[in-house]
C-alpha cells in the first residue's frame, strides 16, 4: 500500500497541483456536501503521499474527484478489489434469507463459456463440459469467487423430466467429479439424497440411483412419471460425478408435452 501514496503523488504532479491547490479544492467538495470529512489538510496530504497513511473514504473520494481518477482503480491500489466483493460474500454464511444488492463493476470479470459445440441438442441431457469450445471473460460479479473452468457442467435436456420437480428440464447442473462413489443410504429426505450424473451408451442421464452388485438402477423422482432404468455396472454406464449445484428457471406455466 506504500506505493499507492506515490501513485497519488504522481497523479497530482501530472496536473501541476500544489498541496495548497488540493487542499482548497477539497474544501470546495466538503462545502458542496456539507461534510468536513471531505477536506484534506496539507499535513494529511503529505502523510498520504510520503508515509503510507491510508486516506479515509471521504478523502479518497476527494482525491479521485480532484485528480480525475477512477475510484475503483484507486481502491485497487490499496488492495481493495470491488470485483471480489461478491466472491467474499459467498464465503460468509448468513442464516436469514436476504436480498443481494451488489452491482456489476467494470473490473468484475470472470471466465464463462463463450462458445458451444453447434451440434448441441438442448432436448437431451448433455455433459456440457465436453461441448464448451471456448472460454472468455465477462463481467459477472457474483461468480468471481468460483473456479468455473475447473468445474464440470451438465445440461438437463428440455425434454428430460427424470428428476422433475427437483431438477427442471433445461437446468444447468454443477458436477463434482471427486464424488463418484455410489451411496445407497444415509439421507433423511429426497433433498438430501445424492443425485448423480451418468454417461451411458445412448448419451447421458441425471438421476438418483441404487447399486446392487453389478446392477445400477437409475431411479427417477416419483412425480416425474418416468420409469426406472437398469444398467450393468460398470460395463454399460459410468458415473461422471455427483450434482453439487443447480441453476434453473422456475416456470410454473411450463408443462410436459403429452405423447401419443
Amino acid at each position: 500500500m506504500d506505493d499507492a501514496g506515490q501513485r497519488l503523488k504522481r497523479a497530482r504532479e501530472r496536473l501541476s497541483l500544489r498541496y495548497r491547490d488540493v487542499e482548497e479544492a477539497s474544501l470546495k467538495i466538503a462545502a458542496r456536501h456539507k461534510n468536513d470529512e471531505f477536506a484534506i489538510a496539507l499535513s494529511r496530504l503529505a502523510d498520504i503521499e510520503n508515509k503510507g497513511t491510508v486516506p479515509s473514504i471521504y478523502r479518497l473520494y476527494s482525491l479521485c474527484a480532484i485528480y480525475r481518477l477512477d475510484l475503483t482503480e484507486v481502491l485497487d491500489w490499496y488492495g481493495i478489489q470491488l470485483s471480489s466483493i461478491g466472491a467474499d460474500a459467498v464465503t460468509i454464511e448468513i442464516d436469514r434469507t436476504h436480498p443481494v444488492s451488489f452491482t456489476e463493476t467494470p473490473h468484475a470479470d470472470v471466465y464463462v463459456p463463450l462458445s458451444l459445440d453447434p451440434g448441441l441438442d438442448i432436448r437431451r441431457t448433455t455433459f456440457l463440459s465436453r461441448m464448451i469450445q471456448r472460454w472468455g471473460k465477462v463481467p459477472l460479479l457474483l461468480l468471481g469467487g468460483f473456479d468455473l473452468r475447473g468445474q464440470r457442467y451438465g445440461f438437463i435436456g428440455t425434454e428430460d423430466w427424470t428428476m422433475y420437480p427437483i431438477l427442471q428440464p433445461g437446468s444447468l447442473v454443477l458436477i463434482d467429479e471427486s464424488r463418484r462413489k455410489i451411496v445407497n443410504s444415509g439421507w433423511t429426505n429426497e433433498f438430501d439424497r445424492p443425485i448423480y450424473f451418468f454417461e451411458h451408451r445412448q448419451g447421458y442421464a441425471c438421476a438418483w440411483c441404487s447399486l446392487n452388485e453389478e446392477q445400477l438402477v437409475l431411479q427417477p423422482h416419483p412425480a416425474s412419471q418416468c420409469a426406472p432404468v437398469v444398467y450393468s455396472y460398470p460395463s454399460d454406464i459410468d458415473v461422471i460425478g455427483q450434482v453439487s449445484g443447480v441453476a434453473m428457471r422456475l416456470d410454473p406455466t411450463r408443462r410436459r408435452r403429452t405423447r401419443s
